[in-house]
């Protein structure tokens, strides 16, 4: 065995001896290493509710669920620090609609278990925050096409969100079977409930990812509601900050969005993420259509991570997060 082989071994051993938090000894003195890092279960609430629906914690099925997405939020680290980042950026605009449609706040947290607040595209092709497929897009009225995928726009989507929760708050007389459907299917949800002869989902013998997708929605609930309690710390100027935009008003087709960007002092990647229901780099307006456009507030890209972000709003941004123009 080569000496330098040998050294690497030590090294490596004297490595993995540290981070287990046992004792490395160099030459008279000892240190202990980790010797603070403690991993701790998390308490679970006393009481909780969905949508005004209580959770029957006192039941020990229930309790565990909770207990297992909690923890598996809580050591996902790095997935659940991006989540709390977004959220100080997307929830407030969700929480509006929310209000708006009259849907509980509470579902701001669906679209956190079903999307993390990204607009990801799952392997049966659902897409966007609130993770619609193509058919159920359009069964609400979210236009799809080449050029243009609404289940994209935060606002829209969520729009269509709230006409499909509340017509399944209709079919199940309870919002938090309506959020099993969500993920399930009203027609799947309505067999498993007459077959199995109960009407609470915490009584239901499900898939697992319906039987656990209402515990993942609490856990995350629990967490961004108070993240310190959760052992997660993040200081106001690392979250990230709401969009701040000038809105365009767009009715007569754009050939070529990158020259359409430059010319608004901006360039394509900036439209396509204040705009990411744009999916081409061209945008047909037939007669009568019009489109919203919005661009970055100037100055906006270059202060909203910095130490000068509230003294940017103060002097630029009005309290909607936008400024209006005229007609393009």
């Amino acid at each position: 065995m080569k000496a330098s082989y040998k050294v690497s071994i030590i090294i490596a051993g004297l490595v993995l001896l540290s981070f287990l938090g046992y004792s490395v000894v160099c030459g008279s003195s000892t240190k202990k290493v980790n010797d603070q890092y403690i991993i701790s279960a998390a308490e679970l609430p006393e009481a909780l509710a969905f949508a005004g629906d209580s959770v029957p914690l006192q039941k020990f099925d229930v309790r565990e669920s909770l207990d297992r997405e909690i923890h598996i939020n809580i050591y996902f680290q790095s997935q659940t620090i991006l989540i709390l980042k977004r959220a100080n950026r997307f929830l407030p605009e969700i929480e509006r609609i929310l209000k708006e449609e009259g849907v509980p706040a509470d579902f701001k947290y669906l679209a956190v278990a079903e999307s993390g607040l990204t607009n990801v595209v799952s392997p049966a092709k659902a897409a966007g925050f609130w993770q619609f497929l193509k058919s159920t897009g359009q069964k609400y009225n979210l236009k799809i096409t080449d050029e243009v995928d609404e289940r994209y726009h935060l606002e829209k989507a969520t729009r269509a969100a709230c006409q499909y929760l509340k017509e399944l708050y209709g079919m199940f007389g309870n919002w938090t079977l309506a959020a099993a459907a969500y993920n399930v299917g009203e027609n799947r949800l309505k067999d498993i409930l007459a077959n199995q002869k109960v009407s609470s989902y915490y009584d239901l013998w499900l898939n697992e990812e319906t039987a656990r997708y209402i515990f993942r929605i609490l856990a995350l609930k629990l967490i961004i509601e108070n993240p310190v309690a959760y052992g997660f710390s993040i200081p106001e100027k690392d979250l990230y900050q709401p969009l701040q935009y000038i809105e365009l008003s767009v009715d007569s087709t754009v050939t070529d969005l990158a020259r359409f960007a430059l010319a608004q002092k901006s360039n394509l990647k900036m439209l396509v993420y204040f705009n990411p229901w744009i999916r081409s780099n061209s945008l047909t307006c037939k007669t009568n259509e019009k489109y919203t456009i919005r661009i970055p507030a100037p100055g906006f890209r270059e202060s909203v991570e910095s130490s000068n972000y509230q003294s940017y709003l103060q002097q630029n941004c009005d309290t909607t997060s936008k400024h209006k123009t005229t007609s393009f």
